[in-house]
């Protein structure tokens, strides 16, 4: 039965906003009171925090579909509707989230990051908010906005100090149960190791975390065996230790090889993985022929500049000087790390020729795009001529109507606001707004005939 997990592609929604309510006070004496229509309810957004009590990010895996609510339609007696709930989803440490394209959209380092990862839609105005001067008892609401949906996939990288690397059955799950408390699963056969364990190691004052990733083998960064899937466990990872096993009967193994054939598998991920310090534990010295060949390779180790540690995760010999080792690699990654910056809040103020929109002409289509356009038209009910009246306005006062006369428009010409599944209309030049053009509620008479 699986139980970890370290990638998911998730499906989120954000919940849609709340339709805004058309509706007319009436009372006796007061048949026609004013409009008291109240306003939609947003929809609930859908973050993603990190909860240092997950580690695995086995809940989507079995359930990748989540939802926020939807915001609540307004109500008469200007009654406003209630708010979606936000859904707040808890990952892992060290989650990354990219989209389905691999473009990253947040890296969670650091208990309580959080990101949202889809906003919930706006609700829409009541009538009571809509009405003017002009417009005294608007005939129509604008509608919620849909709340936004995407894919995106969560991909976990371990947070760790130390990462122990090396082949399958070389005694890191052992080095891992032998110097912390965690308990990994140990037998005698390769590849026990299915899911990366995380340790906590003392070393005098320092304490550190220590990751037993699954065993490596040639091809590793191709994907043969387990190596590309927990790679990536490696990359947080402040230092290396190389777990060589000095008691292998595998012909044509030996403590260099080994160590030569990982060290080109680290170069061909990348990741920065062969810049790391890196220090070396020979492995199994309990067994007197692999404790000979330890001090055999001891010196050819040294003078390829790393230090190196005779250990035996069975006896516990050298253990103390492995793990003061790591703490000083660890005490020194932090020392020379540079301090986090303090958030900033970055303020973009629009230009202030920007007219928050552009016109373009694409198969002798005009298309409309801009934020403003393209929800003004999500919220449009058009079964209510008043209410695309209103568009109307809206699109003249922003400047459209007279961008589409620059770009070269005519009158019945084909005008797109949204690009691809946007809204297509013949585009007739409207008049100014004005109670005039205002006929029974719900109607517009600039729209008549058409």
């Amino acid at each position: 039965m699986t139980t970890f997990v370290d990638r998911v592609v998730v499906h989120v929604a954000a919940g849609s906003g709340g339709h805004g309510c058309a509706s007319i006070h009436r009372e006796k004496f007061k048949p026609l009171a004013g409009p008291d229509g109240g306003d939609g309810g947003r929809g609930g957004d859908v973050t993603l925090v990190v909860d240092p009590q997950t580690t695995t990010l086995l809940d989507y895996h079995h359930g990748p579909h989540r939802s926020a609510t939807n915001g609540r339609p307004g109500m008469g007696s200007h009654r406003s509707g209630a708010h979606g709930e936000d859904l707040v989803l808890s990952v892992p440490d060290g989650t990354v989230v990219t989209d389905v394209s691999g473009n990253l959209l947040a890296d969670l380092v650091g208990a309580g990051a959080s990101f949202v990862v889809a906003r919930g839609g706006r609700g829409g105005l009541g009538n009571a908010a809509l009405a003017s001067s002009r417009r005294k008892a608007p005939g129509f609401a604008l509608l919620g906005e849909p709340g936004e949906g995407r894919d995106v996939v969560l991909e976990l990288k371990t947070v760790a100090d130390i990462a122990l690397i090396g082949f399958p059955s070389a005694g890191k799950s052992s080095l891992v149960a032998a110097v912390s408390a965690a308990r990994p699963k140990i037998a005698d056969y390769p590849f026990t190791t299915l899911v990366p364990n995380l340790g906590v190691v003392s070393a005098g004052e320092t304490r550190f975390t220590v990751a037993d990733v699954p065993g490596l083998i040639p091809g590793a960064s191709q994907g043969k065996g387990l190596g590309l899937e927990f790679l990536r466990h490696v990359e947080r990872c402040t230092a290396l230790v190389h777990v060589l096993d000095c008691a292998t009967l595998d012909p044509g193994r030996d403590p260099l090889s080994d160590l030569d054939l990982i060290e080109a598998e680290l170069a061909a991920y990348g990741a920065g993985l062969s810049d790391r310090p890196r220090i070396v534990a020979l492995n199994k010295i309990d067994v007197p022929e692999a404790r000979e060949l330890a001090e055999l390779v001891k010196a050819d180790l040294q003078a390829r500049g790393l230090a190196v540690y005779l250990v035996s995760a069975a006896s516990h010999e050298g253990l103390r000087a492995l793990s003061f080792a790591m703490a000083t690699l660890v005490t020194t990654a932090r020392e020379q790390a540079p301090p986090p910056e303090p958030t900033r809040i970055v303020l973009r103020p629009a230009a202030v020729d920007d007219s928050g929109f552009t016109v373009t002409v694409e198969d002798s289509v005009f298309v409309v795009r801009g934020t403003k356009p393209e929800r003004w038209v999500r919220q449009t009910d058009f079964s209510n001529d008043e209410a695309v009246g209103y568009l109307a306005d809206r699109l003249a006062r922003l400047g459209v109507e007279d961008a589409l006369r620059a770009a070269g428009a005519r009158p019945g010409d084909d005008v797109v606001i949204g690009g691809e599944g946007g809204v297509m209309f013949d585009w007739e030049p409207s008049l100014a707004a004005g109670a005039e053009h205002l006929g029974p509620r719900g109607t517009d008479l600039r729209l008549e005939g058409r």
